[in-house]
């Protein structure tokens, strides 16, 4: 047997395999291919103080090696979470990480008083959307504004925080050393980076275009997201949950030798609805044949690899 485990302050795992916000509805949507129960948790839908209905016109497209996405954080708002999906959360006994969004700090506060006040165990700071007109990135770019706004939302929620940041700025190191001190558990990196998609058609003598900017996923981004986690883990201490173009066990092993403590699975989960559950079941089987006791040895053995 082998003890895929693992702990973020009090909030307990029993694996490193996590879905990512926005790609795995708020409860068990996607029991219908797999056993959500099986997965390590899964971060809900971002969630705002009243519902949104996001952004108009055409919302994906797909690009080679991803897919670009300007939903704008269309979701149910707190109150309907609270009535409709938490209950089924509860229920059948799902871990999940509830993330937040809000367009000023007061947003956040008050999100995360209601956690608090719900029982919540984990949430996560959505810091980092690029595809909202205010609010998010706007803290996630800034280290002040970042640092502020953590130790906002920590002095009014006990439990796990983890700062969801953005790829889209000058210095990873300054931000999650930022997102640190202000109190925050974990980081949870990267989330899209900003792109455009560009479709040209010609139509009767005349091109005709169409553009969607938006935040890019998938395979494309895993080496700049593999750096940022390389270079964050330099400089703090704190868990780090990787997540940019994971498709494979050797891209959750790759994450773990640049020190990543787990894995968010995102764009994959469209086309591979089972692909969580079957990165646990690979990564338990890798580990039994290889003779890893725990994760944390795993891990370890990861980063002291030498380099060829």
């Amino acid at each position: 047997m082998v003890n895929l485990s693992l702990k973020i302050k009090d909030f307990k795992m029993k694996n490193p395999i996590i879905t990512a916000s926005g790609t795995y509805g708020y409860n068990n949507e996607f029991d219908a291919f797999c056993d959500v129960r099986k997965v390590g948790a899964i971060v809900t839908k971002g969630i705002t103080l009243e519902p949104r209905s996001g952004n108009e016109g055409q919302r994906i497209f797909e690009t080679q090696g991803g897919m670009i996405n300007r939903i704008g954080l269309e979701n149910i708002g707190i109150q309907a979470f609270l009535e409709e999906k938490l209950p089924v959360l509860v229920q059948n006994k799902i871990d999940f990480i509830l993330n937040i969004a809000g367009n000023t700090p007061e947003d956040y506060i008050e999100l995360a008083k209601i956690a608090q006040e719900n029982n919540i165990k984990a949430i996560e700071l959505n810091i980092s959307c690029p595809n909202v007109k205010c609010g998010c990135i706007e803290f996630g770019i800034n280290k002040q504004a970042l640092y502020e706004l953590v130790l906002m939302v920590r002095n009014h929620y006990d439990n796990c925080i983890i700062v969801k940041l953005s790829p889209n700025v000058t210095s990873p190191e300054e931000i999650a050393e930022a997102a640190q001190s202000a109190g925050a558990d974990a980081v949870s990196a990267i989330n899209t980076v900003r792109g455009v998609g560009v479709k040209l058609d010609f139509i009767n003598g005349k091109f005709k275009k169409t553009m969607v900017a938006g935040g890019l996923s998938g395979k494309s981004i895993k080496p700049i997201a593999l750096s940022f986690v390389d270079r964050i883990s330099k400089v703090i201490d704190i868990p780090i949950i990787a997540m940019g173009g994971i498709y494979t066990l050797q891209d959750v092993l790759e994450f773990f030798s640049v020190g990543a403590k787990a894995v968010q699975i995102g764009t994959a989960n469209f086309t591979h609805p089972d692909i969580a559950q079957k990165l646990v079941t690979d990564l338990e089987k890798f580990m039994g044949v290889n003779d890893f006791k725990t994760l944390e040895e795993l891990q370890n053995k990861l980063k002291e690899a030498k380099y060829e």
